[in-house]
């Protein structure tokens, strides 16, 4: 059997050709799409050092939507009355540059807007949570188009209405409807679109990941039923695994590497390790190592790290499923690698820690509690700063 996971491969390809600034974090999960934040050189001695507050604005959304960085500015979906608010804020002083608001009636569920916004060469993409999908000019909040998941593309929203966030490929807008057509891809600049495809699955909660598999470039979408690889050029489902769990919350981004994909959810289900192959997916490995509820594991230097059901932060070994160390006081908290340390949120609690990313146990490197309270968002990483949230503030640290 080949190595899994071999460290000197990348998981994943990029996600655009457009490249971002080598310090933003322009969609969710990063700049290369694994989690991982370029930026080096960090203060590591939170002890005598703590991260410094920059700056935190107020939220009302009540929520978890996710912050995303480019150009000077952090975008994220907030909501007031019965509006979803893209603001725009000015990445040195947390001061609002423009807001662009549309209409989300209807009572909260976890929240309103779950997903995060994509930056691309002057575009902001977001996605609300009933299927309000729209192109910005990331400059002033204009819109240059728009249209719903639902109305347009026939999709169906999920139970706790869409949560997977717009990403780029190249010319083209990937969104995952569900429903008849799991995924749609659009013509970024013009909404058009260019196939709806990917068979016929309720929609999950995961962003999809961009691969190429065994010389076929494809999405690797996580439906709320089913582990899927679909063709990026005409939506041909490709492959698939089923994966029926509890309440279909199949949130976390699957981490492909050469013809393995690994995927994980909670609720009890487990992960595994898959390989691609010309006659259709074989198991590798399934066991209950990781659980992840709905934050998205990271791939580092041979090794998965995530938190995991019912609090966990677990260091796991794609190749067997072998747990190498676990450490309690996590819950259903998000995490960021940056220059061989992981930055992980307690999410029950809202303490912020830095940990050695390493495969010799577990070694804490640092802890404060800036905000504190519920914080189920996953930290995010740019040009030498911190951006964390609550259900009530977005706040952004210096990490130098």
């Amino acid at each position: 059997m080949k190595r899994l996971f071999a460290p000197a491969l990348l998981l994943l390809i990029l996600a655009a050709t457009t490249m971002a600034l080598a310090d933003d974090w322009p969609r969710f999960w990063g700049p290369t799409a694994n989690g991982k934040a370029p930026d080096t050189g960090i203060n590591k001695d939170w002890g005598a050092k703590p991260p410094a507050v920059l700056w935190q604005t107020n939220l009302t959304d009540d929520g978890y939507a996710g912050p995303s960085v480019a150009d000077g500015k952090v975008f994220i979906i907030d909501h007031k009355g019965a509006e979803d608010v893209v603001r725009a804020i000015d990445f040195e002083t947390g001061q609002d540059l423009w807001s662009f608001a549309y209409a989300d009636p209807g009572g909260a569920n976890y929240g309103y807007a779950h997903s995060t916004p994509c930056y691309d060469n002057g575009t902001l993409y977001t996605l609300g949570r009933k299927g309000q999908l729209h192109a910005l000019n990331a400059e002033d909040g204009q819109v240059l188009w728009s249209l719903n998941l639902v109305q347009n593309l026939g999709g169906q929203v999920p139970t706790w209405n869409y949560a997977s966030s717009p990403i780029v490929d190249g010319d083209r807008l990937v969104v995952l409807p569900g429903g008849a057509n799991n995924v749609a891809v659009l013509n970024k600049e013009t909404g058009e679109t260019i196939w709806a495809g990917g068979g016929a699955f309720p929609a999950g909660y995961a962003t999809p990941a961009i691969a190429t598999i065994n010389g076929v470039k494809q999405y690797v979408v996580f439906a709320g039923n089913a582990l899927t690889g679909v063709s990026a050029e005409d939506g041909t489902l490709l492959w698939q695994v089923p994966w029926e769990t509890r309440h279909g919350v199949n949130s976390a981004v699957p981490i492909v590497e050469g013809e393995f994909v690994f995927a994980s959810s909670g609720y009890a289900f487990g992960c595994g390790v898959f390989q691609i192959t010309a006659n259709g997916p074989q198991q590798v490995w399934f066991n209950k190592a990781m659980q992840m509820h709905f934050n998205s594991p990271v791939y580092h230097e041979g090794y998965i790290y995530g938190t995991t059901d019912p609090g966990d932060l677990v260091c796991v070994a794609p190749r067997d499923g072998t747990v190498i160390w676990r450490q309690g006081g996590f819950e259903k908290g998000g995490i960021v690698v940056v220059d061989g340390t992981i930055i992980a949120l307690n999410g029950g609690g809202g303490d912020l820690i830095m940990v050695e990313a390493s495969t010799d146990g577990y070694k804490e490197l640092g802890r404060i509690k800036p905000l504190g309270d519920q914080s189920w968002t996953a930290p995010v990483v740019a040009d030498g700063k911190l951006l964390i949230r609550n259900k009530a503030v977005l706040a952004c640290f210096d990490l130098m």
